[in-house]
């Protein structure tokens, strides 16, 4: 191969993102050969020919083995055949604490049991996409995150002492931070090989199952983190009394913020049904879903009134509680969601707002990347919003449903089940 092709090759397998990718592409985009003075002679020539050829073949070399250590590693497939132990966060809630942090060090080794196998079933989702999206740089960024991450808990000792819990802890945390942005990653690398996607069925599968795997993972592994802190209401990330009207106002104040920085004024929200409703719950997922929803009936009702932005309709939330589950109903008078895209807006990559009128004062800010709250929420602008919410409802043993009325607006359920115990559970 001629060191111009290499130089192409290595260019398009880098593709367009600038991200660091610390393998990979510290292989592909070394040059073929080292630049040294010139020589003269025939026995010269050959020399550096010779020298060409055996840099080359060791290179050729390094990159097989980096690109192949993606596919060929027996640990990961060994871990990858065993099935996940899932837990229902009834038990989670009534484990109890006990005196001597014995609750800690068991859940410390359940963890460092369960997350090899759980990240190992993700590398094997990575492996099963068609190939030319598998290798998008991307995406292989965040393939790599998970078999480093694989590695790095296989590899931890054995948990015995209140020492090495609190080590296995500060990996914890390493990890969640480095897994921080994986989503966004993701919606960007699916973004960058979209032609390339030709059954959507595929993609959608992998998505809802990376990402509902992903909030199981953070679930379990900051519950565990949050099991150290002292706080009367909570066991671990479980609210033992949440108050689902509380958390709304706090994402109805988030929303009207971002709103009144946009269109220089906010839809007010009525919140009304059982507000004085509180039990057991866990308000990580909330705290995702909420935003989202709140944040597509504001801008509806926003981009629906663009001619009296100071005069219009209110959103309503309405709370319905009962023994089994309870329901979030947030209805807004935004002029409803057209026919022809209806079916459309559980896709991931559709958003509505590629879809409203070209109204040139329309910018909207519900397509900009908006890193808000306790973990970063990147779905604005990659249409991950919708899907992904109905995504987690699901995970978590509900439904999200949407019922429009064309010509005057959008209701938008959100069911969910108790975790009280008391009926049937999902499992994390």
């Amino acid at each position: 191969m001629r060191p111009g092709l290499v130089g192409k090759a290595a260019e398009m397998l880098s593709g367009v993102s600038s991200l660091a990718r610390p393998r990979l592409s510290s292989l592909l985009l070394v040059p073929a050969t080292k630049t040294s003075p010139p020589m003269s002679g025939a026995g010269s020539q050959r020399f550096r020919s010779t020298s060409s050829a055996q840099g080359f073949s060791e290179l050729a070399r390094e990159r097989s083995k980096t690109v192949t250590s993606f596919y060929n590693q027996s640990a990961i497939d060994v871990s990858a055949e065993k099935a996940s132990v899932r837990l229902t966060l009834a038990t989670l809630l009534y484990s109890g604490k006990s005196p001597d942090g014995h609750h800690i060090l068991s859940s410390a080794k359940y963890l460092h049991k369960e997350l090899p196998v759980r990240i190992a079933h993700r590398i094997k989702g990575f492996r099963s996409l068609p190939f030319i999206i598998g290798c998008n740089p991307t995406i292989l960024q965040v393939h790599e995150l998970y078999i480093r991450a694989y590695h790095m808990l296989s590899d931890f000792p054995q948990i015995t002492d209140q020492e090495a819990e609190a080590r296995f802890c500060k990996l914890v945390q390493q990890l969640l931070d480095d897994h921080k942005d994986v989503v966004t990653n993701l919606a960007q690398g699916f973004k960058e090989c979209r032609r390339h996607i030709q059954d959507e069925t595929i993609i959608r599968n992998f998505l809802d199952t990376t990402l509902c795997s992903r909030l199981g993972i953070r679930m379990l592994a900051t519950h565990h983190l949050a099991l150290h802190e002292d706080n009367p209401d909570f066991v671990g990330i479980i609210c033992r009394r949440l108050s689902p009207k509380k958390i709304i106002e706090k994402w109805v104040d988030f929303a009207r913020r971002l709103c009144e920085h946009q269109y220089g004024n906010s839809p007010r929200v009525r919140i009304n049904g059982h507000v004085v409703a509180r039990f057991p719950f866990i308000p990580l997922p909330l705290d995702y879903i909420l935003p989202e929803l709140l944040k597509n009936a504001m801008r509806a009702t926003m981009e629906s009134h663009l001619d009296t932005p100071y005069n219009v309709p209110d959103v309503v939330v309405t709370i319905a509680n009962n023994d089994i589950d309870f329901v979030i109903r947030i209805s807004d008078r935004g002029g409803g969601i057209p026919h022809n895209i209806i079916e459309k807006v559980m896709d991931y990559h559709f958003s509505t707002a590629e879809e409203s009128a070209q109204d040139p004062r329309m910018n909207n800010i519900f397509n900009t990347i908006t890193n808000s709250g306790n973990q970063s929420n990147p779905m604005h602008g990659f249409g991950f919003g919708l899907p992904t919410s109905r995504a987690y409802a699901e995970y978590l043993g509900g439904s999200l449903s949407v019922q429009s009325m064309q010509g005057i607006g959008t209701d938008v359920y959100l069911r969910l089940r108790h975790i009280d115990g008391k009926g049937e559970s999902f499992r994390v």
